[in-house]
């Protein structure tokens, strides 16, 4: 798959709804669990790190949303349209 930015595969990106999706690389541990529950939206690297891929805007915002609340350890960041930190809080 894609990354949605080749030179900042981990975003930030913003979406066609207005929330931005931004993936900590000093975080990321590579467990996974966003890739499974939004499979459009995150994906792995060569190095095992979450990238923002090209066809995130297929997920809701739900699922994306969820997706970022079962990262392990948070390394997911989304904000909404206004720039408000939707998690982690």
């Amino acid at each position: 798959m894609a990354v949605q930015d080749e030179l900042h595969p981990s975003g930030p990106v913003t979406l066609a709804n207005g929330w931005t999706i931004e993936v900590d690389r000093d975080v990321c541990i590579g467990a996974a669990p966003c890739t499974a529950m939004a499979p459009n939206t995150f994906g792995l690297d060569n190095e095992g790190k979450a990238t923002v891929l090209s066809t995130a805007n297929e997920d809701s915002t739900d699922t994306i949303l969820n997706a970022a609340r079962a990262c392990p350890v948070s390394a997911i960041i989304l904000k909404d349209k206004d720039g408000k930190r939707v998690f982690p809080e």
